[in-house]
C-alpha cells in the first residue's frame, strides 16, 4: 500500500541537484541566452488536429461581424475544415496525404513562416506560425517559458478561462446569467467539488509542501502562469482588445472601458482543474442508486436470485467485454467479496435525495421557468442580444449519473507489426465540441519542459496531452472507481432521538457537527443572457467521510449517506505527473513514462509510443479499501470499514501500489475507448457488458495486426471507419436478423425493412454521407429503422420479464440508446461522441441465448419472449413494423438547428458556443476531438 502523502518517489541527492539546476532560473525580468533549439526526433511524422481553431477569443467587434456578415476572426475555424473532411477522405488515405487532414506537429515554426512574434518579458517569446496560429513558446528562464504560456493563453482563451473558474467556484450564474442550464450545472457541479477559498489554499500548499522539490516547482510555475496570464488581462483590457463577451456580460462597458476583469489567482488553477476532473477523470459514486435498483431485483425475485439477477446487468467483470490488456493478465480491483460486510441498504421507501437549493428570489423562483426581464439594448448590438438565454454551456454537463460523456480513444500497434518496425499510434481525448474548445494547442521550449500539444485552458502550464522530443503520450477517462458512498448514522448533540433532518453524525462514537458550506448566487439580466433578476442560496453539509447526498433509514435508524472521492481536496496533484510528462531528462522510455503517470491522480488509461516502445498506464488514487467492502454499494461509516490509513483533515488514504493497476509494455496492440482495462479490474458502474464502441476499434486493429506491415495511415483509417459506423448495426444487428430470419418474414413491409437493415448491415452499418457535402446517407431508410426500432425493441424484449419497477430502476442507471442524434452528449445534441453507454451488451447476451449460442456470462434470467424463439421473433417484428411506419420527421423532430426530417443534420456535429462565434455542421464522427498520428523513426 502507499499514502497519498509520499506519492513523489525520493529523489536521490544527485538526482534532485540535477533536478535543481535544470530549473534554476534568473528573477522575473531578467534576460538570458537564447536557448538552443530543440530536439525533435519525429522527423515531421508527428501530426495533430483540433477544431474549430487555435484563436478562441474575439473582440466585440468580431463577434458583431460574425453575426452580422459570417465572418471568423482570424484561426477561429481553420482547422475544422481538414478535421471534417477525414470522414470523406479516409478510404484513399495514404501516410503522404496525412497533413491534409493533420496538422504537422513538428517542433518550431519552419523558416519564412511565422506570423507573429509576442515578447511579452525579455526572457520569452511567444511565435505564431502562418497556417493556424497556433503559440509556440520558447523561453530562456523556467519563469519566462511559464508566464508565456500563461500569456498564450489569455490570447486563446482568456474568456473561457474566466467562464470555468466561476464554474468551479460554483458562481456561474453570478459571473454570466441566471439561464436556467446556467443554474442547473452549477447545481449539478458544485456539490460534487464544494470548497471555500481556504480550502483551495490548503491544496495549493499541499503540493507546496508534500511533493518534495517538484511540488515546489509545480507551484512556482503555475505562479508563473498566472502571472502571465494577468499580464494579458491587465495590457487587453487597457488597449480594448478583450473578449467581447465582458461587454455582454455587463462586466465592462463598451464606450468607457469601464469595469473589471477579475484577476486571476493560482487557486483558481484548483477550482479550473476540479472541473476538468469532474468532467474527465472521476469513477465510481452512485452507490445509493445502485442500492435501490438491487432493492428492486430482489423485490422481483427474492434476495437471491434478485441478486443475480442484478448482479448480471451490473457486469462488474463480464468476460465478453472488451479489454485494453488481452493477454489475460489480471489486475484485481474492487471486485464483490464472497462475504460482504458493512454494506448499508435503504430501509424500503425511506430516501430522499438531499435538498441544494434554497431561498430563491426573483427570476431564480421558477426552477423550470426562466423568466425573462430583457434589458434596452443598443442599435447596433440586437443582434447579440439574448445569445446566452439558454446558457452558457448544457445544463446535464455534469450530471451526476455514473456515465461520463465521450471520454477519448486510442489505437496503437507495436513495431513487431508496423511496415517500419517503429510504433504507429493514433490518439486524442473526446472532449466534445465547444468554440472556443476546453483545451488549447501550445508548443513550450524552456529549461526543464519541450513538448508540444493541448492543454485544458486555464491550468496549461504543462502539455497535458501530446509529444515531447522523441516519444508522444495521450488518454483515455478510465472511470475506476475511486468514490465511496458512506452511511453516516445520525445523532443529535444532546442525546435526544435524531431524525433524517439531523446536522450530527457519528464519528468513531462521537456525535459530531456536519459542516455546512453555503454559496449564494445573484444576477440581473444583461444583454447576452435575458433571464430576469434573481438569486438562491446553495447549501451543502459536508463530515469526515464526505459530502451528503441523502437521507435514509437503515435497519431503521436515520443515516445520511455521503459520497467520499479520493481526488476531493487533491484536485491539482496530477500536476507532478504532467510536469514529470514534459520532462525531457525525466522520460526518455516506457519504464519512465509509466512512473511519470503514477504521479497521476485522475482516473485515465495512459498510452505511450515512441522508435522501440509502446505502453499503457492505468492512472488513478485508488484507495485501499477495508477487507470484504462492496466498493458498489453503501457502507456503513464505521472505523473498522474505512479506507485504510484513512486520514479525513486531508482525505488521503493508503492507495493500491503502482504494480496492481493495469499496466503493459509492447502489448501487439492496444485500443481504448473507455472500454474495461484489463481482467478482474472491476467496472465502476453499468455499460462493460458483451458489446461496447470499443469493439468496433478492437475488431478492426486486430486485423491490421495480424496481416502486419500497419502504417500510420492505414491505423487512422481504422479509427476513421469505426468513427462512422453504427455500433447497433455491425454488432447487434446480425442477432437480431438471425431471429427475425428464423422463419420465413412473408408481411410485405416487414419484409422490406428487413432487406433494407441487411443490405445497409452487408455495406458496414455506416452512417456517413455518400460523398463530401452531399448530407445524404447511402441507406437512409434502415438508418432511420434503426434508429426507430432500438429503444421500442429493447423495451419489448426486457421489460415484460423484468417487470416495471426494475426496468425502470435499471434503465435510470444505464441509458438504453445512444445513437448520434440523442442529446446525450457532453455538448448535448450534435455532441459526436455516441455509442458510449447503452443496452446492446444485454440484448446481444439475451438474443444468443435464445438462439442457443454460446454465452459467458450470460443474464440472470430469460428475456426476449421469455427465452422462447418464437415469442421472441414475434416481440421483435411487431417492433419493427412499428418502426419501419414511423416517418423522418418523428424519428428527427428537428432543433434550432435542423428541421424536422433531416436526417444527417440531426447526426451532425455542432460546436457548441461558449461564447460569440458559433460554426456550423459537420458530418457526424465518432472520434477524438483532439488526435494525434505519430511515428517516431529515431530516439535519443
Amino acid at each position: 500500500m502507499r499514502q497519498r502523502t509520499v506519492r513523489l518517489r525520493t529523489l536521490t541527492a544527485t538526482a534532485a541537484l540535477a533536478l535543481a539546476a535544470s530549473l534554476l532560473a534568473p528573477q522575473p525580468g531578467a534576460a538570458a541566452d537564447e536557448p538552443p533549439p530543440a530536439a525533435d526526433y519525429c522527423e515531421g511524422q508527428c501530426a495533430d488536429v483540433l477544431p474549430p481553431g487555435a484563436n478562441g477569443n474575439a473582440t466585440l467587434a468580431e463577434i458583431l461581424a460574425h453575426r452580422l456578415l459570417g465572418t471568423q476572426p482570424a484561426h477561429a475555424d481553420d482547422q475544422l475544415g481538414p478535421y471534417d473532411a477525414l470522414s470523406s477522405g479516409y478510404p484513399s488515405l495514404t501516410d503522404d496525404k496525412l497533413t491534409e487532414f493533420f496538422n504537422d506537429a513538428s517542433f518550431g515554426v519552419p523558416a519564412g513562416q511565422a506570423a507573429s512574434v509576442t515578447r511579452p518579458r525579455d526572457d520569452v517569446t511567444i511565435t505564431r506560425d502562418k497556417k493556424y496560429g497556433i503559440p509556440h513558446i520558447k523561453g530562456s528562464t523556467r519563469y519566462g517559458t511559464e508566464f508565456g504560456a500563461g500569456f498564450a493563453a489569455g490570447q486563446d482563451r482568456l474568456w473561457l478561462i474566466d467562464l470555468f473558474r466561476h464554474i468551479g467556484r460554483g458562481q456561474l450564474t453570478s459571473f454570466a446569467g441566471g439561464a436556467l442550464a446556467n443554474q442547473g450545472l452549477e447545481q449539478e457541479f458544485w456539490p460534487q467539488a464544494p470548497y471555500e477559498e481556504k480550502d483551495l489554499e490548503k491544496q495549493v500548499e499541499y503540493i507546496r509542501t508534500t511533493q518534495g522539490e517538484r511540488g515546489k516547482q509545480a507551484m512556482e510555475d503555475a505562479q508563473a502562469y498566472i502571472d502571465g496570464l494577468n499580464a494579458y488581462r491587465v495590457k487587453s483590457k487597457n488597449g480594448r482588445y478583450f473578449p467581447g463577451e465582458y461587454v455582454l456580460t455587463g462586466k465592462i462597458d463598451a464606450i468607457t472601458n469601464i469595469g473589471e476583469i477579475e484577476p486571476f489567482k493560482v487557486t483558481d488553477m484548483i477550482a479550473l482543474a476540479s472541473v476538468v476532473g469532474g468532467l474527465f477523470g472521476n469513477g465510481g459514486g452512485g452507490e445509493v442508486d445502485s442500492a435501490l435498483s438491487l432493492l428492486k431485483s430482489q423485490e422481483k425475485y427474492g434476495v437471491e436470485k434478485g441478486t443475480k439477477v442484478w448482479e448480471s446487468f451490473r457486469a462488474r467483470n463480464d468476460p465478453e467485454a472488451v479489454q485494453t490488456i488481452h493477454d489475460g493478465t489480471s489486475f484485481p480491483y474492487a471486485g464483490k467479496p464472497e462475504n460482504a460486510r458493512g454494506t448499508a441498504l435503504p430501509d424500503a421507501g425511506s430516501v430522499e435525495r438531499e435538498q441544494l437549493v434554497y431561498d430563491r428570489e426573483g427570476g431564480a423562483k421558477s426552477p423550470s421557468k426562466a423568466l425573462k426581464d430583457p434589458v434596452k439594448a443598443p442599435k447596433k448590438l440586437k443582434p447579440l442580444q439574448g445569445m446566452y438565454d439558454d446558457g452558457v454551456l448544457p445544463g446535464g454537463l455534469f450530471k451526476k449519473d455514473g456515465q461520463k460523456k465521450g471520454m477519448s480513444n486510442a489505437l496503437v500497434v507495436s513495431g513487431k507489426h508496423t511496415a517500419s518496425g517503429n510504433p504507429v499510434a493514433v490518439f486524442g481525448p473526446q472532449t466534445g465540441y465547444f468554440a472556443p474548445q476546453l483545451l488549447m494547442q501550445q508548443e513550450l521550449q524552456g529549461p526543464g519542459i519541450s513538448a508540444r500539444g493541448v492543454s485544458f485552458a486555464g491550468v496549461g502550464m504543462y502539455v497535458q496531452l501530446g509529444r515531447g522530443q522523441d516519444y508522444a503520450w495521450s488518454a483515455t477517462s478510465a472511470g475506476q472507481d475511486i468514490t465511496d458512498t458512506y452511511a453516516v448514522e445520525l445523532c443529535e448533540p444532546g442525546g435526544g432521538a435524531p431524525t433524517k433532518q439531523s446536522t450530527h453524525y457519528l464519528h468513531h462514537g462521537t456525535c459530531t457537527p456536519m459542516e455546512k458550506l453555503e454559496r449564494k448566487n445573484a444576477w440581473k439580466p444583461t444583454l447576452a443572457d435575458s433571464t430576469a433578476a434573481g438569486s438562491y442560496r446553495m447549501q451543502v453539509f459536508r463530515t469526515k467521510y464526505g459530502v451528503v447526498t441523502h437521507r435514509a433509514s437503515v435497519e431503521g435508524k436515520p443515516v445520511a449517506y455521503v459520497s467520499l472521492r479520493s481526488t476531493y481536496r487533491h484536485e491539482a496533484d496530477s500536476i507532478i505527473g504532467f510536469q514529470m510528462l514534459n520532462d525531457p531528462s525525466y522520460v526518455k522510455d516506457a519504464a519512465t513514462f509509466k512512473k511519470a503517470a503514477e504521479h497521476i491522480s485522475y482516473a485515465f488509461n495512459w498510452f505511450y509510443a515512441d522508435s522501440r516502445d509502446t505502453a499503457y498506464y492505468n492512472s488513478g488514487a485508488n484507495p485501499e479499501r477495508a477487507k470484504d467492502i462492496d466498493p458498489a454499494l453503501p457502507v456503513k461509516a464505521q472505523q473498522a470499514n474505512e479506507w485504510k490509513d484513512f486520514d479525513p483533515d486531508n482525505n488521503t488514504s493508503a492507495q493500491t501500489p503502482p504494480a496492481e493497476h493495469p499496466q503493459s509494455v509492447n502489448q501487439d496492440y492496444y485500443i481504448s475507448w473507455n472500454n474495461k482495462q484489463a481482467k478482474d479490474f472491476s467496472a465502476a458502474g453499468f455499460g462493460l457488458s458483451a458489446v461496447h464502441r470499443g469493439d468496433l476499434l478492437d475488431g478492426r486493429v486486430k486485423k491490421l495486426t495480424e496481416k502486419g506491415g500497419v502504417t500510420r495511415a492505414a491505423l487512422t483509417r481504422a479509427m476513421s471507419e469505426a468513427a462512422v459506423t453504427d455500433l447497433r448495426g455491425e454488432q447487434v444487428l446480425p442477432e437480431l436478423l438471425k431471429v427475425v430470419r428464423s422463419k420465413p418474414v412473408t408481411d410485405p413491409q416487414q419484409a422490406k425493412a428487413v432487406q433494407q437493415l441487411e443490405a445497409w448491415q452487408k455495406a458496414g452499418a455506416q452512417r456517413n454521407q455518400t460523398a463530401a457535402g452531399s448530407k445524404t446517407y447511402a441507406h437512409p431508410d434502415a438508418v432511420r429503422i434503426m434508429d426507430a426500432w432500438w429503444p421500442l425493441l429493447v423495451e419489448a424484449e426486457f421489460k415484460p420479464g423484468l417487470g416495471k419497477d426494475l426496468y425502470e430502476a435499471l434503465t435510470a442507471q444505464l441509458g438504453t440508446d445512444e445513437s448520434p442524434s440523442a442529446g446525450h452528449g457532453p455538448t448535448g445534441a450534435h455532441a459526436g461522441s455516441a455509442f458510449q453507454y447503452g443496452w446492446w451488451g444485454f440484448a446481444d447476451k439475451d438474443l444468443r441465448a435464445v438462439l442457443g449460442e454460446p454465452v459467458e456470462g450470460k443474464l440472470g434470467d430469460a428475456y426476449c419472449g421469455g427465452g422462447k424463439l418464437d415469442a421472441c421473433r414475434d416481440a421483435l417484428l411487431a417492433t419493427l413494423t412499428q418502426a419501419a411506419a414511423k416517418p423522418a420527421t418523428e424519428v428527427y423532430p428537428g432543433d434550432d438547428n435542423c428541421k424536422a426530417g433531416e436526417q444527417w443534420c440531426a447526426d451532425s456535429i455542432i460546436h457548441r458556443a461558449l461564447g460569440g462565434i458559433t460554426h456550423g455542421p459537420i458530418q457526424w464522427q465518432n472520434r477524438p476531438t483532439y488526435q494525434q498520428v505519430v511515428e517516431f523513426p529515431e530516439h535519443r
